[in-house]
Formats: structure tokens, C-alpha cells, sequence
């Protein structure tokens, strides 16, 4: 392949482990792997990233930026609270259902990080980015339409997150989509819920 600048190599380097991991999948992604996928000398990978774990962080934070990107588009402008809530659920949903190498790919990875001390800031960017873009999202939704939150923007986003992580994971091990629609209409109701003080927190024991 003919002489490209580092700064067009890097890109395509960060595709080609995307492809390659999402069909292999995270533990067969070696540098020597992902060159010859790009068709490029294994030296080429480790001089662009260091590390395997260099190009990793790449791969994470370029993964990252593509849910941000997602999640914000999803976003209708002037809808209510529960609408808000229902399209970014949904629209989200829609992403697992038609690309769910790619959210596998994204949990392989941050398995992966937290045994990896090297990733380890990867990986806490990675909930950081993606907490804080739906935080604000809640945040502007509520102030839009005047609800005040009974918790803040954060502590609803973290339970949105983790809600539908959850539903990923069946989705990706065990489908079913009548019950995973019943699912998903249920967490968006209890997020609502939720923000608008309606669900009763239970006290769960600290030890």
C-alpha cells in the first residue's frame, strides 16, 4: 500500500479493528491481525498507537463518539418529558436490534478494560461521555417542560444507562422480542416515573 500520512492512517487503522473485532471478536484483535486487515505492515499499527492497548483506547473512544453522536440525534426538540424519554429509549433500541456486533463489540471492550490498568481511563471516559451527553439531555428535557426533577439529572441518567445496558445484554444472549418490547416499555415508564418523583424507591440493604 502506498505512503499515507500518519494523521489519514490512524482512521482507517481504527476502522479496520472495528471490522475485524466485530466479526472476531476482542480476544483475536492482535496488531498483526488488524495490520493485515488494512493490508499494512504490523510496525505501521505500533507506530501509529504504541500498543495494542493504544489502538483499544482508539477504538473505545471512537465507539464512544459514535453512541454520543447517536443519542444526541435522537433527541426531538421540543417534545415533552415522556416523549423525550420513549424516542432516545427507542432510538437506541433500534441500534442493538440492526447493529448488535457493535454493542457487543462495546461490552467485549470494556470487559476487557477492566481488567486492563492500561484502559482503565478508556473505559471511565467512555461511561463519563455517555452519562454526562444523557444527563443533559434529561436535564433540558425537564427544564423544557417544566417538571422538576426528583433526582438529579445524573442519578435518572445512570438508571437509564444501566436499565438499558441490562436489556442489551438480554438481547444480545437470550432474544426475545415480545418480551423485550414489554421490557423496554416498562423501563421507560419506570425512568419517567423516576424523574417525576411517581416511583417509590424501596430501601435496600447496605451490606
Amino acid at each position: 500500500m502506498a505512503h499515507v500520512p500518519a494523521a489519514e492512517r490512524r482512521p482507517q487503522l481504527i476502522k479496520a479493528a472495528i471490522d475485524y473485532m466485530t466479526r472476531e471478536g476482542v480476544a483475536a484483535g492482535s496488531t498483526r491481525a488488524i495490520a493485515a486487515e488494512l493490508g499494512v505492515a504490523q510496525a505501521t499499527v505500533h507506530y501509529t498507537f504504541g500498543t495494542k492497548e493504544g489502538l483499544y483506547r482508539a477504538v473505545m473512544e471512537q465507539l464512544t463518539q459514535d453512541l454520543i453522536a447517536q443519542v444526541e440525534g435522537a433527541a426531538p426538540a421540543g417534545a415533552g418529558f415522556e416523549e423525550t424519554v420513549a424516542t432516545l429509549a427507542a432510538a437506541l433500541w433500534q441500534t442493538v436490534r440492526e447493529q448488535p456486533a457493535s454493542h457487543q463489540l462495546l461490552t467485549e471492550l470494556s470487559m476487557f478494560a477492566l481488567r486492563s490498568p492500561a484502559l482503565s481511563e478508556a473505559l471511565e471516559s467512555h461511561n463519563r461521555g455517555v452519562t454526562e451527553v444523557t444527563a443533559r439531555l434529561v436535564a433540558e428535557a425537564a427544564e423544557r417542560t417544566g417538571l422538576s426533577l426528583a433526582q438529579p439529572a445524573e442519578t435518572i441518567a445512570r438508571f437509564f444507562l444501566a436499565g438499558f445496558d441490562g436489556l442489551t445484554m438480554q438481547r444480545l444472549s437470550h432474544p426475545d422480542e415480545e418480551a423485550e418490547y414489554a421490557c423496554l416499555q416498562a423501563f421507560v415508564s419506570a425512568v419517567v416515573a423516576m424523574a417525576g418523583g411517581r416511583l417509590e424507591l424501596v430501601s435496600a440493604p447496605s451490606s
